[in-house]
Order: C-alpha cells, then sequence, then structure tokens
C-alpha cells in the first residue's frame, strides 16, 4: 500500500493539478454564463465539457515535460528552483520514465477525444473545430516539428485558449450559438493565463535559453517580461471595470476586482525580485491566486445574474459540486506551498 500511494504522489506531481484550473475555470464560466444569459445548461453535456479539457490540461503537462526533457530543458541543477517554475521534475529525477510519461499523455488526449467525438455527434462539427484547435495547441506547445512554444508563440496561444477557446466552447456547448456577454466576461482570464506564464518563465529564462526555448522571456530579457506581466494583468482589470459600463457583461463582475490588491502586491514583489527565483516566488503564488480566485469570483458573479434572472436554480448545484471538487486538491497545494514558505522564513 505504501508504494501504491507513493506512486500516486508522485503521478499526481507530474499531472501539476495545481495549474489545471487554468482549463476547468473558463469551462465551468461558459457554462455558468449560458445558464445565466439564455436559462439553460445541459448537465450531461457541461460534465463531459469540464473532464474532457480538465483531462487535456493534464496530457498538456505531461506533454509539456516530456519534450522539455527531451530537449534538455528543465534539467537538474544545483540551485533550488522555485517550485512554480520548470516542469514537474518527476523526469529529471528519475521517478517516471520517458516512456511512462509518453503512454500517459497519449492516454489523456484519447480520453478527450473521445470525449469531443460525442458532443460533436450531438451538436455539430464546430464543437470538433474547438476541440481540435484546442487539442492542436496542447501538444504542439512543445512538441515536435512545430515546438511554437519554443518560438515566442506559446505565450499567446495559453491567452486564447485558456480563456475564449475554452470558456466560448463550453458555452456553444450549452446553447449552440455565440455571444459577446461571455466574449468579454472570459477575456480578463486569459490575460491573467498570459501572466501567470510569464512570471513562471522567469526564473527558467537561463535553462529555457539553453534548451533553445525562445519563448518571450528568452527572447525580450527579464526586465521586459516584469513589463509584459503588469501590463497583461491591468488589461485584466481594465476590462472588468470597463465592460460593465460598456453594456458587455453584467456589473456583477465587478466582484473580480476585490483580487486587484494581489495585483499590486505581486507586482512589487516582482519588481524587486525578478532576479531572485527563491525571493519572487510570494508573487507566483499571489499570480495563481489572482487567477484562480478572479474566476470563481466571475462564476459566482453570473450565479448571482442567474438568480435575478429567475433562472432554474436546481440545474446550478451540480455546475458548483464540480468546482468545489476540482478546485479543492489546487486549494490545497496552494495553501501547502504558502505554509512551507512561511516555515522557512521563519
Amino acid at each position: 500500500m505504501k508504494l501504491n500511494l507513493s506512486r500516486l504522489r508522485i503521478w499526481w506531481r507530474a499531472f501539476r493539478f495545481h495549474f489545471v484550473p487554468p482549463s476547468f475555470l473558463p469551462a465551468i464560466l461558459g457554462g455558468v454564463v449560458a445558464w445565466a444569459v439564455a436559462g439553460k445548461v445541459k448537465l450531461s453535456y457541461f460534465i463531459i465539457t469540464v473532464f474532457a479539457v480538465t483531462v487535456n490540461h493534464i496530457a498538456l503537462n505531461m506533454t509539456d515535460d516530456y519534450f522539455d526533457y527531451k530537449n534538455s530543458v528543465d534539467r537538474v541543477r544545483d540551485r533550488e528552483k522555485n517550485p512554480y517554475a520548470g516542469g514537474s521534475g518527476t523526469l529529471t529525477s528519475g521517478l517516471i520514465r520517458p516512456k511512462q510519461m509518453c503512454l500517459a499523455f497519449v492516454t489523456g488526449y484519447f480520453i478527450t477525444v473521445i470525449c469531443g467525438f460525442y458532443l460533436t455527434a450531438m451538436l455539430g462539427w464546430i464543437v470538433m473545430l474547438f476541440g481540435i484547435f484546442g487539442m492542436w495547441c496542447a501538444y504542439f506547445y512543445t512538441a515536435p516539428p512545430i515546438r511554437y512554444g519554443y518560438h515566442g508563440f506559446g505565450e499567446i496561444s495559453q491567452l486564447i485558449n485558456f480563456s475564449l477557446t475554452i470558456g466560448l466552447g463550453s458555452f456553444y456547448v450549452q446553447v449552440q450559438q455565440f455571444s459577446w456577454e461571455p466574449f468579454w466576461t472570459l477575456l480578463p482570464l486569459g490575460f491573467m493565463m498570459f501572466s501567470m506564464i510569464i512570471i513562471n518563465e522567469i526564473p527558467d529564462e537561463e535553462d529555457d535559453r539553453l534548451g533553445g526555448k525562445n519563448n518571450l522571456v528568452v527572447k525580450f530579457g527579464r526586465k521586459t517580461a516584469v513589463k509584459l506581466y503588469g501590463v497583461s494583468m491591468t488589461i485584466a482589470f481594465l476590462i472588468i471595470f470597463i465592460s460593465p459600463l460598456l453594456k458587455k457583461t453584467s456589473y456583477f463582475i465587478y466582484l473580480g476586482l476585490i483580487t486587484l490588491p494581489w495585483f499590486v502586491k505581486a507586482f512589487n514583489i516582482l519588481l524587486k525580485n525578478y532576479q531572485d527565483a527563491q525571493k519572487m516566488l510570494p508573487a507566483n503564488l499571489l499570480t495563481i491566486r489572482i487567477h484562480n480566485f478572479t474566476g470563481i469570483l466571475l462564476i459566482f458573479a453570473y450565479i448571482i445574474q442567474g438568480v435575478l434572472n429567475n433562472r432554474d436554480m436546481n440545474q446550478i448545484w451540480i455546475p458548483l459540486v464540480i468546482l468545489l471538487v476540482l478546485y479543492l486538491p489546487v486549494a490545497f497545494s496552494v495553501f501547502f506551498n504558502i505554509t512551507s514558505l512561511k516555515s522557512r522564513k521563519e
């Protein structure tokens, strides 16, 4: 039993589940917006959509690990690394063999394809377009021959996919049409994801450069990366502030501004410590919290809007339960790392 539990912990580490909310949060948000504005949510389709994007993201994390390892990126170094930079470390430490990792992410993509085929059969070919685009971007982020993440396009891809592709896809699955309201509601999460990728790449600048991974941080340097982080996060909060005034979204998305002070704090930490992976760790943690809690607050904003629109509350309990079940492991992981960080300081 001890061996089995140990292996489960290793694979959980390889999944890097604390980075998976950027997939399931916009998927849940897209479905909740559909419920609030259109008055319906098909629960079976909702569950399949959230499950598929979650599994696809886990497969993406392992694909990234695998091909970065093959290209000598994220190799073990003599310094203690920021745990939110680089890969899971399961390949570099020998805990998982490359063939095992490859089999795991191929299985994940296969499960995603099965879900996609079912939704396409039920709802039409547009669903397949969302699925193909999302999976293509997930796999070829680091996989040859394209490896677009090695050429400075990865961050833009994350901005688009982890807001609009997933969120609008989830919205379409429910109502089979498009709308500007979910577009503007979801877009802040994309810019926050862009910022999260940038801040996590900063400590890896040297490793990525040596491995030929020419992302935006490698291309433009750490100082410019700090500016990109600040600009992107500022745009995210500006969208939240302006879109209700332009009658594009519900005024309740102002709940998302609650996380603004965390951004100010994270940006100040980053400005002072972008050359030190350990000292900038609190900014990494805050950025994860900003993205995650903003996504959750936007979900609750549209639940409130749905209540005011007299939507059927019986349809919203399952999405809330799914949110709770998926986010609890993430919350524990983030809390554990914050506690560990405080104990090291003491």
